[in-house]
């Protein structure tokens, strides 16, 4: 490739030397991406990825899609929109990140990760196309450019039905953003990559909401004012149509349940659907699925002033069917050890909510991980309440804040005496699990979180493919 990138140190982990085989060639591969500029280094442009699409014919033209922005919540929704848009027997083409375990999760056809062959296949078909917008940008193609390259090559070759696209960062500029997305999510937002998108929500409200393309119609969380303000600002500009929750479409009610809880939602067009069973925690998931659902509503224009509303029994099927792995996912019992992939203040609000709310522990012992680039003290402060003592260590790649200045960073809000640093993660969750197990009277339980990359390690650990 160019030597226009620099050396990625942020998006590889350790390479599995005893690799074979196809599993071989994709640590190959992921060696040779790993050589662009990683996911938080941006040129904001989409100069390259346009050319690309250009060489390419236009992949991303050849089927429609759903376009998913915000700050939390993009990946559980998209895998929403996803089980949803599949039980209506469409054939779906999902890309989200970042990946928790392979990088084979980003591109999923059907719902389920491309395998290594396919994905190594797809490298090489658009590799030498790759190399032409190298030579010709002022800067080479990054990781996330590259990988949704590949995305919109492999939904057209499949070919889906529709494909599910989750922004990268931001909108306006992201590499995802030359689909023209006739359905246009945005989850709440709130502060996540400040340096880069702002440091209001209405500020990052620019970014994300130009996601919303003339004429499309946008499907919108509940949002802080100035956010709410600035995408209906967006959306007269372009003409297009928006829905809100809470006021066109929205949750109605909703319960525990073993196992998740049951939701009752209500359409774009005032139809209810009514005891829908959830199989993730959290008051959060159940506005994500309200989002999904009018997502999917918009795509097959019903509600609103389409009419009429989806077949509710296959909308019952396809969210009994939803998995969100390293979202609240319970891994291990006595004691219980949840992964939960928070990794901003915001992210942590909705854990400690739903933490509350789905499990009555007695004693909750976190482990953390972070990443450097992220509002770790603010992450910190969320959780202080709720955890009883913390295990502070550090996931494998250079990406990770180091252990001693997160430590260092613990003892000011956590102090002294309910700090216990590890610095390798499975030493780590072994020493948060002697600690819940040291409780009395039982009920204790370990949170692990602070990081996708964190959650993915320790899903590796506990034996989660």
């Amino acid at each position: 490739m160019s030597d226009k990138a620099e050396q990625n140190p942020y998006t590889s982990r350790p390479a599995d030397e005893a690799a074979t085989g196809p599993e071989a060639e994709l640590r190959a591969v992921e060696t040779e991406l790993s050589g662009r500029w990683p996911e938080n280094k941006l040129e904001p442009s989409l100069d390259r990825i346009s050319a690309l699409m250009d060489i390419l014919g236009q992949p991303q033209r050849s089927y429609p899609s759903i376009h998913i922005t915000g700050t939390n919540g993009k990946t559980s929704t998209a895998r929403m929109v996803e089980q949803l848009l599949g039980t209506f027997e469409l054939r779906t083409g999902r890309y989200t990140s970042p990946h928790v375990e392979s990088v084979t999760e980003r591109i999923s056809l059907d719902g389920v990760p491309i395998s290594p062959e396919r994905f190594v296949e797809t490298y090489r078909d658009i590799e030498p196309y790759v190399r032409m917008v190298d030579e010709r940008e002022p800067v080479a193609m990054s990781f996330f450019e590259v990988l949704t390259g590949m995305a919109y090559a492999a939904f057209a070759d499949a070919p889906v039905d529709v494909a599910v696209v989750e922004v990268g960062m931001g909108g306006s500029w992201d590499a995802t953003n030359v689909i023209d997305a006739a359905v246009a999510v945005i989850t709440p937002i709130g502060l996540d990559h400040t340096d880069k998108l702002g440091n209001t929500p209405g500020e990052i409200a620019v970014e994300k909401s130009g996601i919303i393309k003339p004429g499309a119609l946008a499907v919108v969380a509940q949002q802080q004012l100035d956010a709410a303000q600035t995408i209906l600002k967006r959306a007269v500009e372009v003409d297009a149509t928006v829905a809100r929750e809470g006021m066109e479409f929205g949750v109605i009610r909703r319960e525990v349940a073993i196992g998740g809880q049951l939701v009752t939602l209500r359409g774009l067009g005032g139809a209810e659907y009514e005891d829908l069973f959830l199989p993730l925690h959290g008051a959060h998931q159940a506005h994500n699925a309200a989002l999904a659902l009018a997502a999917v509503e918009a795509f097959f224009g019903v509600g609103a002033g389409g009419g009429g509303q989806l077949d509710v029994d296959k909308v019952r099927q396809a969210f009994s069917g939803v998995s969100s792995p390293g979202r609240l996912e319970v891994v291990r019992r006595g004691p219980t050890v949840i992964l939960d992939a928070a990794h901003n203040p915001h992210g942590a609000d909705a854990a400690v909510a739903a933490i509350g709310e789905a499990f009555a522990f007695t004693k909750l012992v976190g482990v953390i991980a972070t990443s450097g680039d992220k509002d770790v003290s603010g992450l910190l402060e969320v959780f202080e309440p709720v955890l009883a003592e913390v295990v502070i260590t550090q996931n494998s790649t250079h990406r990770a804040m180091p252990v001693d200045e997160l430590a260092t960073l613990a003892v000011e809000i956590f102090g002294e005496d309910r700090v216990q640093v590890e610095p390798r993660l499975d030493d780590a969750i072994e020493a948060a699990i002697t600690l819940a197990e040291e409780e009395d009277l039982g009920g204790a339980g370990v949170l692990v979180t602070g990081s996708v990359i964190t959650v993915g390690e320790a899903r590796l650990l506990f034996g989660r493919k």
